[in-house]
């Protein structure tokens, strides 16, 4: 059985937090962690090296590949913070129109300043996303 490469690896997320460079990224990256405890109500915890996750869910494929995986999250990559919204089913086009300057992947947004986009918006995108992701398998504390 193939297994996740990504899971909660019990580091400090205040750590990894403080550790942002430059200033600007650490501020938008703390005022994220504010957002993502606001809106879901899931302590942060890390997955992976680099991953700041809210929530988990359990997944079960028709293949018989099953896993954990963060409900949502974020990551201060480099080029611009990636927000996840799993699994990505749902069409969320009419709140990312209201969000501001942003690219988007499957399951992923990448956002390069808070100041860019809408904070009221993502705090609707990431209540959105918990919602369909729900509605395919129950979510959990991590």
């Amino acid at each position: 059985m193939v297994t996740n490469k990504t899971v909660p690896t019990g580091a400090d997320v205040d750590l990894f937090l403080s550790a942002i460079t430059p200033e600007a990224r650490l501020s938008d990256g703390v005022r994220l962690d504010a957002l993502f405890r606001e809106v879901t109500g899931f302590p942060p915890v890390m997955w992976g090296p680099s991953m700041v996750g809210y929530g988990r869910y359990h997944y079960r494929y028709a293949s018989g590949r099953e896993g954990d995986f963060l409900a949502t999250g974020f990551s201060p990559r480099k080029a611009a913070f990636s927000i996840y919204i799993m699994p990505g089913y749902a069409d969320f086009s009419d709140i990312l129109a209201r969000l501001g300057k942003h690219k988007t992947g499957k399951s992923c947004l990448y956002v390069t300043r808070l100041s860019d986009i809408d904070l009221d918006a993502l705090a609707e995108l990431i209540e959105a996303g918990l919602e369909d992701l729900a509605r395919h398998w129950p979510v959990f504390p991590a």
